[in-house]
């Protein structure tokens, strides 16, 4: 199984997309004490769901559930880093590269050492869900589990700007007030999402906001 690696710009994207998401919801987020870590810890147990692990029942993995909780998993872990970095996107961006170029392949939690390769991906994300209880995040456990999942750093980078950009639009054309256009042309608009991130490069330096102009020109009464 190959670790896949996250490249510099895609980190910056990501790190300063959700800095402006969490600062939307609230300017004061990074002193308001918000749990996510508890919020990673609960999306870690939706994935456990997803996969399945229930010994009385039939039970069949849902990929695509599993991979779109990873997605979600992200949003809180980015979170959680940015609070202890003050907000520094750079500071940040600097400390997961460094996380990603030292390949750990090991951790130790309550005495005990796991290494990853050695564990299904079951038992990963188990592993994963006690570190968020214990409000730890570890970013190469969590790329080991992308990997087990079937899914690339470079398809998680297309998930997580295209859910977070969809979010800053909904903001923006009165979600909150109640006046969003949900539906375009007979279809929602997390389709509309699918068909943009799947024409566009996401190697572009403004991909972020390729995908916010695309929306854009697909929203009715524009």
């Amino acid at each position: 199984m190959e670790v896949s690696m996250l490249h510099a710009q895609q980190l910056a994207t990501m790190l300063d997309l959700q800095q402006k998401m969490n600062a939307k919801v609230n300017p004061e987020w990074i002193n308001a004490g918000y749990g996510f870590m508890r919020a990673a810890m609960v999306e870690s147990v939706e994935a456990i769901e997803h996969h399945g692990w229930k010994w009385w029942k039939a039970q069949e993995k849902d990929l695509p559930q599993l991979q779109m909780e990873c997605v979600d998993i992200w949003h809180f872990a980015l979170s959680h880093i940015l609070i202890e970095y003050q907000g520094d996107v750079e500071a940040s961006a600097k400390v997961i590269a460094q996380q990603l170029s030292e390949s750990e392949t090991a951790l130790t939690f309550d005495g005990n050492i796991y290494k990853f390769a050695q564990q299904d991906l079951l038992n990963n994300l188990e592993l994963m869900t006690g570190l968020a209880a214990a409000k730890r995040f570890n970013v190469s456990l969590f790329m080991t589990i992308i990997a087990q999942c079937e899914m690339s750093t470079d398809t998680l980078f297309e998930q997580y700007v295209g859910k977070n950009i969809l979010n800053f639009f909904r903001q923006d054309h009165g979600y909150k007030e109640g006046t969003y256009i949900k539906e375009w042309a007979g279809r929602e608009d997390n389709e509309h999402l699918v068909d943009v991130l799947t024409a566009l490069d996401s190697t572009l330096d403004n991909y972020a906001d390729a995908v916010y102009e695309q929306l854009s020109l697909r929203y009715p009464n524009n």
